[in-house]
């Protein structure tokens, strides 16, 4: 097995995965898949969550909060931790708390059980995503925007998966049917192992290595200005995609009067698009750079984010996949950048903007659960409409990395 090395050198940035390598990336998504697939159930089943509890949307908010905040918290220090001392398996211990977040949730009597099993499973979340991340990158080959896209397609689509099965499993058989949804981590427990392995058997191959060249390629000052434009590019993006996975099934209820499981499907088209989005994104990233794929994702896709809150239903359906698409490709390019920004602290950097987006996710949630409580739902997403505003802070980026 050949060993790609974490910063190559010009000529090796240039050469492919090996297809045992890049199969890494492949059961990375796939875990990726299953870990979002359970975390979605959370906001999934909100609305049946909301009726057995008598919830307001503040308390909504809160379930999202918890969820999101112990993520947030914890994947920054996990990858800044794990770049200077790996841990084989944190990857399927990381999936157990998922585990255990919802057997709980299955089957609490309490809102605060509700809390804490929304804790666990960001937890779970906490440990999967900077490790996973980093061990992508390794495996990559050099087409860092490809593999980023790879592994983050696979949660997309998790995401977008668990309102469908919500729908079509939980809303019928009650919330004990959320304990099924531990099939998925016992599976993810048993392909991250592998993934373990094979991670510990490339450490061992380049145990004899030089260490990678960790300089910076621009000024600390710049590197600094730039990692917060990204952070705030990444904030104005997920609290619009928040208004999105915690509220839109209650939009559509109360704008265009449909049911449960039809306000379910018109978020998996949501975040069906944003699957496709993150796909598209990181290989158009490796080929024109991921300032272009920032420009266009964010600033691109502001007229019709202000055309949604006064389209009809099937316009609202027909800009909703839009909108998923555009945004969604800035997310692999915001990552890349960033890393090359900062080589050699691959799982800080993974770490701090997919703990980011949780966080920023998990704030904007409650507060937007505070906004629909006295403004209304459709409110929420009048004043969401002008966040791609802050898509002109791109312009700060410098032009190029490494």
């Amino acid at each position: 097995m050949r060993v790609i090395p974490e910063n190559p050198g010009a000529g090796a940035i240039t050469q492919a995965a090996t297809p045992a390598a890049f199969s890494v990336v492949v059961a990375l998504s796939i875990c990726h898949f299953l870990n979002d697939t359970m975390q979605s159930v959370l906001a999934a089943i909100y609305p049946i969550l909301k009726i057995n509890y008598e919830l307001s949307f503040a308390q909504i908010g809160l379930l999202t909060f918890a969820f999101q905040f112990t993520a947030s918290l914890l994947q920054p220090a996990i990858g800044a931790f794990t770049d200077k001392r790996p841990i084989g398996y944190a990857l399927p211990v990381g999936t157990g708390f998922t585990l255990l977040g919802l057997l709980l949730l299955s089957s609490a009597g309490y809102y605060v059980l509700l809390l804490l099993a929304a804790a666990l499973v960001g937890l779970g979340s906490a440990v999967f995503h900077p490790e996973s991340s980093r061990i992508a990158r390794l495996a990559s080959g050099g087409r860092h925007g490809t593999a980023q896209s790879v592994f983050q397609v696979g949660g997309n689509i998790g995401t977008a998966s668990g309102p469908l099965l919500a729908a079509f499993i939980i809303v019928p058989n009650g919330q004990g049917s959320v304990a099924w949804f531990g099939l998925a981590a016992l599976t993810g427990m048993i392909i991250l192992s592998w993934v373990s392995r094979w991670y510990a058997a490339y450490r061992r191959a380049s145990a004899g290595r030089p260490a990678p060249d960790k300089s910076l390629v621009h000024s600390r000052r710049r590197v600094i200005a730039a990692l917060v434009v990204l952070a705030l590019l990444v904030f104005t993006k997920n609290i619009y995609v928040a208004s999105f996975t915690s509220f839109y099934t209650f939009y559509t209820i109360e704008r265009f009067g449909v049911g449960v499981q039809e306000a379910q499907l018109m978020l998996f088209v949501f975040l069906g698009a944003m699957a496709a989005g993150t796909l598209i994104g990181g290989p158009i990233g490796d080929r024109i750079g991921a300032k272009a794929v920032i420009w266009v994702s964010i600033l691109g896709v502001l007229p019709f984010t202000l055309m949604l809150p006064y389209a009809d239903l099937f316009w609202t359906a027909v800009l909703t996949v839009i909108i998923g698409i555009v945004l969604a490709s800035a997310f692999p390019a915001i990552v890349v950048f960033a890393q090359e920004l900062v080589p050699g602290r691959v799982g800080l950097i993974a770490g701090v903007f997919f703990g980011f987006a949780f966080g920023m996710g998990g704030i904007s949630a409650a507060v937007l659960g505070q906004v629909a409580d006295a403004k209304g739902i459709v409110f929420v997403y009048q004043i969401c409409s002008f966040l791609p505003f802050l898509g002109l802070l791109t312009v700060l980026l410098p032009k190029n990395t490494r």
